[in-house]
């Protein structure tokens, strides 16, 4: 026999992990929706020709691919085959792959429904996606995402009010201590400006790694591209100044007084934390990092990375601005910007700093336990009128002793226990029982109610 197992990176989750996941869905989907949002949902599965090209070299490796249903070799040039030409025969065996993000696939929606949506177009999106990674701690094969988008406008209160949904997602979630970072695509413009000729593309790839290999391996990386030493002395210079918001853009402002890219960069930084004022918001959590990349190739603009300080976890979200990606698709112009939480990230690290409160992993509010069929019976209209009132509630669907109905209540963190007897059919009082307590009373259903509620 067969033992059951899972794909590396994918991974089950029980009623408890639900409940906790549930927690943090809802805290989002309530912030998104606050602020606008409206849901969408798309396919798990879009055209390969929709997702490559758009996350750069190293996201179109990452795409999983579906092969073609039925003889999927039919078509395969041989001579492909025999010379190893993978990247040709991929092309001919498969025409579909699972979403990498949900981003792109909201470009293509925007395009195929331009005439029916209102621009600027809101979007909040909660689905699963897919990339072919090394699985590792925080880093998984499917995860969900939770996205916010809006397409339609280049105004910069867009960006302020991404900085203040991620504030208030993290006061519901309980989270205190994270770190808003926050740097401009023009200001790494800026910066590639000042190597003279050197490839753009290159130094935004190779600085999005500092934090996994450290200056030293990316130096070595960009040398191999070209950069100049004397020019890698410049940037890291700007790359590793310290000091606060305003002494870096102080610092950067002297350093691009010749970039036009450079200087954008800044106004817009500048516009956007002036906006925080102008919400009656603060800077804190908020922090300008000069170093800060993002390695998707479709962000021109402001740029997002959120990371939850003392876990061992990289960023819970992150995002940015994009003003040309459903140009791909055939309308051009068009300017967005989104964010997106990683849910799996967010929950080992809520796991990992203890932050479920427990109501977060309740079920039902009330089991109604009983001692016979009579007391059962009696039982049944209890639970109508619980339900009736909208409080979760279920009845113990077994004959056996109370003390095993108590110990399923505990074991499912089952707040209530209303236990019925031939005393209480005869009464009408109910003994309604605060598990956490121990302390029992005598009520009528609608005290149990009016108690609960």
């Amino acid at each position: 026999m067969e033992k059951p197992t899972l794909p590396k990176g994918a991974r089950d989750f029980g009623p408890a992990q639900m409940a906790k996941r549930q927690f943090i869905f809802n805290n989002i989907r309530t912030v998104f929706q606050k602020y606008g949002f409206q849901p969408l949902e798309t396919p798990a599965m879009e055209n390969l020709s929709t997702l490559t090209g758009k996350y750069g070299e190293e996201g179109d490796q990452l795409l999983f691919k579906i092969l073609n249903s039925g003889d999927f070799l039919k078509d395969v040039d041989k001579t492909n085959l025999e010379t190893g030409n993978w990247k040709q025969v991929t092309g001919d065996i498969s025409e579909k792959g699972l979403r990498y993000d949900l981003t792109v696939p909201f470009a293509r929606y925007v395009v195929m429904n331009r005439h029916e949506i209102t621009f600027p177009f809101k979007r909040y999106q909660i689905q699963p996606v897919w990339r072919a990674d090394r699985p590792q701690k925080g880093r998984y094969r499917e995860f969900y995402q939770c996205d916010a988008d809006v397409v339609g406008t280049d105004s910069l209160i867009c960006e302020a009010e991404i900085i203040l949904m991620i504030k208030e997602v993290f006061t519901g979630l309980g989270i205190q201590d994270y770190t808003i970072k926050i740097n401009h695509r023009a200001i790494l413009s800026g910066l590639a400006e000042l190597c003279k000729g050197a490839n753009e593309t290159s130094l935004f790839v190779a600085i999005d790694k500092l934090d996994k290999i450290g200056e030293e391996k990316v130096k070595e990386e960009l040398r191999t591209r070209g950069f100049a030493d004397n020019n890698l002395t410049e940037v890291f210079e700007i790359l590793n100044f310290k000091g606060t918001t305003a002494e870096k853009i102080q610092f950067i402002t002297q350093k691009f007084a010749t970039s036009e890219a450079g200087k954008k960069g800044i106004s817009d930084l500048t516009q956007v934390l002036q906006l925080l004022k102008d919400y009656n918001a603060n800077e804190d959590h908020v922090e300008f990092d000069i170093a800060l990349a993002r390695g998707l190739s479709y962000y021109t603009g402001c740029i997002f990375e959120v990371k939850i300080n003392n876990v061992a976890i990289g960023s819970v979200s992150g995002g940015g601005r994009y003003d040309n990606l459903t140009g791909g698709f055939g309308l051009p112009n068009v300017s967005g910007v989104g964010f997106s939480f990683g849910v799996d990230r967010l929950y080992d690290a809520m796991e990992e700093l203890k932050l479920f409160p427990q109501e977060a992993q309740i079920s039902s509010k009330v089991l109604i336990a009983h001692f016979d069929t009579e007391s059962k019976k009696y039982g049944l209209g209890v639970l109508q009128q619980l339900r009736a009132h909208g409080i979760a509630s279920e009845i113990y669907p077994d004959a056996i002793k109370i003390q095993k109905q108590l110990d399923y209540a505990n074991k499912k963190l089952i707040p209530h226990v209303i236990v019925i007897g031939s005393e209480e059919v005869k009464s009408g009082l109910l003994a309604f029982k605060n598990m956490k307590t121990g302390e029992q009373q005598k009520l009528s259903v609608g005290e149990v109610i009016t108690l609960i509620k």
